[in-house]
């Protein structure tokens, strides 16, 4: 045997062999639980199409052996199954921690925190929503129901998985440790998964709920009813961004800082965020641009994100083969760079405060005469020839192309993950829709987020969207901080950006490590240090609630008070108003069936209630034929008002067509279909 070893693996043994990358990339406790995935995955692709459960479940398990020894053809057939990946083979792969098999291994491996199981609630949408049907959800509590009328905390939690998989019992490990280590009841919501309910329906799911248990007081899960809960909201991955999203809801219906509605909504904002290696940018970036860059190069944040800013660095120098600069280099680059004249305003503004968003460019290059160059800035040499401007930072390529080999979330993953849950008849604007991509969230709605908890991994390819939001956050709040606080005293600072966000990058992993713990046994570790997160957030909260001098009674009184002004300055027809999350202004096309049967019941109801208003809407740039002043009588009251994101009704268009053919090879349907 020794000999058949030596002879299968001699290449290895004498030091010809290539090196495996992601043994050089990962930690020695990772790439072994990212190699038990891997023989799993396998496995279960293997005999997905088995059309017997109980014989699927079973060869399932057996392949997976299999493939745990015979890990070149493991990762054969799963690169194999990733060049053609639908979304059934996205939710055998991630729910497969829920078959009878597997879960039973769980139970074994797993601590026991709790004598109570999970319990399976409905919880009914607000009157003010365009959606009818209950939300399902689960409840972990390590205690009898009758308890939780002792309780005024909850812990809100918003499962990830992609938004096409995972419900809130892959995520048993996690909560039940929360509900164990915390003693809160914690309530996961069992959201509806694309591509069947695309975005942005899981969000919508989000924010009902939350809004439930605010105007119910708690009742809807089984509290006393007596007082307001607080709530601390968490999510992993696409359940982080459903998480930020609902939160930038939540201020933009209460707060209104923006002006977008002339009818707001009282109730609280959460305490705080818990969020684990969040997805908040879908519109996947191959380079990163000289703001994002500026955030992450910050030199207050220097020994959080110096791995991150190292690697960024390095990977052109490595790819050529030029020698390695000093460190040093990294404080020149991120010196203020020159202003540039603001051509539209008059003002001068930081080249690092640019858009990262392609603009059209005003100017020439550099040699050439453009009619809209300020004079002072023409070239001053007599020269034709196109000369390329100076560097300012280097070209800094985003994480997911930087670990585009990842094992655990691969580009394939997040290319059908994204076209799944923005579906074929959506058309967001991925450069302003920040309920899509909160890494967009506009300053006026980043000024009243609460405090925010990220836990990551260093080798995540979704590592950007954690640093980059985490500093617009930091660097929002210290400019208001800064401007409540000036004039100040020389030597007088009371900004502590660990009152805004906190990051922690855990090194040598990557995407998903709190999904097992039976394969990755620091996970554990880090489900504690996240509980006590939760539980920092909540006694935070709660001093500067009395710091500030709030008290229940004056707050009710104040309550009651707007309610008589609204109830006095508004008219009676804007009360059935239906949820409107729309950031646009859309005109409605006056129809009398939705085209291409996209409607749903709800839809329907509400388009009685609006007086005949249905979902089917065009754009304001592209108007229907018989839109104007008239289509508005429709509204109550005659009030212009922005509709909810729905699907669109036409998929006679090239981009139509194009999304179609898109998502037909995911979901596995032809054109025929």
């Amino acid at each position: 045997m020794i000999y058949l070893y030596a002879a299968r693996n001699f290449s290895t043994l004498v030091g010809l062999a290539s090196p495996e990358p992601m043994a050089n990339m990962y930690d020695a406790a990772f790439f072994r639980a990212t190699w038990v995935l891997t023989a799993l995955d396998a496995g279960f692709w293997t005999a997905m199409r088995i059309k017997s459960k109980w014989l699927r479940d079973l060869a399932s398990i057996t392949f997976s052996v299999f493939y745990l020894f015979a890990a070149e053809k493991a990762d054969e057939k799963v690169r194999k199954v990733r060049g053609t990946l639908t979304v059934e083979h996205l939710r055998v792969s991630w729910n497969k921690g829920t078959t009878p098999y597997l879960s039973f291994l769980q139970g074994l491996l797993r601590p026991r925190f709790s004598r109570w199981p999970a319990r399976a609630l409905r919880i009914p949408r607000p009157s003010n929503s365009d959606y009818k049907e209950p939300i399902p959800a689960w409840l972990y509590y390590d205690g009898p129901l009758a308890d939780l009328e002792h309780h005024n905390k909850v812990i809100f939690d918003v499962p990830g998985g992609g938004f096409v998989a995972m419900d809130p019992r892959c995520h048993d490990d996690l909560l039940f440790s929360w509900a164990a280590k915390t003693g809160l009841p914690v309530l996961a919501i069992d959201y509806k998964k694309a591509p069947e309910f695309p975005y942005p329906h899981a969000l919508n799911e989000c924010f009902d709920a939350y809004t439930t248990i605010m105007k119910s007081k708690g009742r809807c899960i089984g509290m006393s009813g007596r007082e307001t809960p607080k709530v601390v909201l968490t999510g992993d991955s696409a359940g982080a961004n459903l998480a930020v999203a609902a939160t930038l809801m939540i201020i933009e219906r209460t707060k209104n800082p923006m002006g977008t509605y002339s009818k707001t909504i009282d109730m609280p904002i959460p305490d705080g965020l818990v969020v684990f290696y969040p997805a908040l940018d879908i519109n996947i970036g191959n380079w990163m641009s000289d703001e994002q860059m500026a955030l992450i190069r910050d030199r207050r944040l220097r020994r959080t994100n110096k791995s991150i800013v190292r690697r960024k660095n390095r990977q052109y120098n490595d790819l050529v083969g030029t020698p390695h600069h000093s460190d040093d280099e990294d404080d020149s680059s991120s010196k203020p760079t020159p202003d540039v004249p603001d051509r539209e305003n008059g003002n001068t503004t930081s080249q690092a405060l640019r858009s990262p968003h392609p603009e059209f460019s005003h100017g020439g290059p550099r040699g050439t005469v453009s009619p809209q160059t300020p004079k002072k800035q023409l070239p001053t040499t007599d020269s034709t020839s196109h000369h390329p401007e100076l560097l300012h930072t280097r070209l800094a390529v985003s994480s997911m192309l930087s670990y585009f080999n990842d094992r655990v979330l691969t580009p394939e993953m997040m290319r059908a993950m994204i076209i799944l849950y923005i579906g074929p008849h959506n058309r967001p604007d991925f450069s302003t829709d920040y309920l899509l991509s909160p890494v967009l969230a506009p300053d006026a709605l980043l000024a009243h987020f609460p405090k925010t908890y990220f836990l990551t991994g260093e080798r995540d390819p979704l590592v950007d969207d954690t640093v980059i939001f985490a500093g617009r956050l930091r660097k929002v709040k210290e400019t208001l901080v800064r401007e409540r606080l000036a004039p100040r005293t020389p030597g007088e600072d009371d900004w502590n950006d660990k009152d805004v966000a906190e990051v922690i990058l855990i090194p040598g992993i990557s995407h998903g490590f709190l999904q097992f713990p039976t394969v990755y046994p620091p996970a554990w570790k880090l489900m504690d240090r996240a509980a006590g997160w939760i539980q920092e957030l909540f006694a935070g909260a709660e001093n500067l609630r009395e710091s500030q001098g709030w008290d229940a009674k004056s707050a009710a009184a104040r309550e009651m008070e707007k309610e008589k002004t609204l109830a006095r300055s508004e008219s009676s027809g804007d009360e059935d108003r239906p949820l409107e999350i729309s950031m646009t202004r859309m005109r409605r096309r006056p129809s009398p069936t939705q085209p291409n049967g996209v409607g749903t019941d709800a839809s329907n109801a509400a388009s009685k209630k609006g007086g005949g208003r249905v979902n089917g809407v065009g754009s304001k740039a592209d108007p229907g034929p018989h839109e104007g002043k008239s289509s508005r009588k429709n509204g109550t009251g005659g009030t212009k008002k922005s509709m909810s994101l729905v699907k669109l009704g036409s998929e006679d268009d090239l981009l139509g067509r194009r999304m179609g053919g898109l998502v037909s090879g995911l979901t596995g349907m032809g054109e025929e279909d």
